[in-house]
């Protein structure tokens, strides 16, 4: 009998549930537990080694005790999971051979056993030379597609539009940022760091930018950048800057509601929109989205999105953290503002 190697599976997993800014001491990085490197025959699972993970801001909705969302809480105790990239060590799936590499749901680990029917939007990378295997959680991935679904999709941007972006150089804002400008638009991005605002302004090629700390009134600085008003809000922070950009939209003006980084808690209402009144006479279009809904265009947005790359067109910027030691610091990171760019965690080498 051939023998089966068995390894240590170091994972993170959540203590227990969260209701305001999670903290790193709300994760713990778990040894000790074992794992056999392959797949159960007849299981139709397949087991993979853990390459890369996505930090994201909607995982925090995942560690409060809510059952009500588009997607169930972690379970305190076990593991939690995101978005990742991994390579395919032993396979009982039909679809999957080792060697794969995938994308989609896997587990904050080291090796994790996958299995087609869990719906965690699993798919075969393709690879290219010239484009970085992470790029494929950000740029090419769930976020670089929540940027082009949301902004084609909910914005319906026209040649000449006014372009105000929240959270711009995120792993989303960035990305939305650039698409307006390739649609001829004028393009204004508000971020929390002078860093940033550099950045948005000489690498990401928004027109202005701005760092909302330094800014005691934001309706004055909105009215400083749009003094005809704002035809397209992407929104990712809510609170108060949502709040801002509803006295500053014109007449049918579009508002995506992407995140709501802002909020202290996501279950208490701590903090109101006050100037909702303002979308009735401008009559203005809110509208929240996921970017599972649009799934029936993520080919098209890889076509169109490595297109602009490699053609120079767009750049993205990546912070990468080595290590799944780390990977707590860099979720939690997201709601400070630590990340420049898109997060991501290396948990092994390709």
């Amino acid at each position: 009998m051939e023998e089966i190697a068995v390894v240590e599976n170091k994972k993170v997993i959540l203590k227990n549930y969260v209701d305001g800014i999670p903290k790193e001491t709300d994760m713990e990085v778990k040894l000790g537990e074992t794992i056999e490197l392959r797949a159960p025959k007849g299981s139709s699972y397949f087991l993979v080694k853990n390459l890369y993970l996505s930090c994201d801001p909607y995982m925090r909705g995942r560690m409060r005790d809510f059952h009500g969302s588009y997607l169930p809480p972690f379970v305190p105790g076990q593991r939690i999971e995101g978005f990742g990239l991994a390579k395919v060590i032993d396979s009982d799936d039909d679809n999957y051979k080792t060697g794969d590499i995938i994308s989609g749901i896997i587990g904050w680990e080291e090796y994790s056993l996958l299995r087609s029917s869990d719906n965690l939007q699993l798919r075969k990378i393709r690879l290219y030379d010239d484009i970085p295997l992470s790029y494929h959680l950000g740029l090419l991935g769930m976020a670089g597609f929540t940027a082009y679904a949301g902004f084609n999709e909910i914005c319906c941007p026209k040649k000449g539009d006014s372009v105000f972006v929240s959270a711009a150089s995120g792993a989303v804002g960035q990305l939305v940022g650039q698409l307006a400008k390739l649609h001829g638009c004028y393009v204004v991005g508000s971020a929390g760091s002078k860093q940033k605002v550099n950045l948005l302004k000489n690498e990401l090629g928004f027109d202005e930018a701005f760092n909302y700390k330094e800014e005691a009134d934001l309706d004055a600085a909105l009215k400083r950048y749009f003094p005809e008003g704002i035809n397209i809000y992407f929104d990712n922070v809510g609170g108060s800057m949502l709040d801002a950009a509803l006295l500053n939209m014109k007449v049918r003006g579009r508002i995506a509601l992407c995140g709501m980084v802002s909020l202290q808690s996501l279950s208490s209402s701590s903090q109101g929109i006050n100037n909702l009144y303002n979308a009735i006479p401008k009559r203005v279009r809110l509208e929240g989205f996921l970017q599972s809904d649009y799934l029936n265009i993520f080919p098209q947005f890889l076509e169109n999105v490595m297109r602009y790359y490699k053609e120079g067109k767009i750049v993205y910027i990546e912070d990468m953290s080595e290590g799944l030691e780390l990977a707590p610091a860099a979720l939690v990171g997201l709601f400070s503002g630590k990340n420049i760019g898109k997060q991501v965690v290396r948990v092994a080498k390709e």
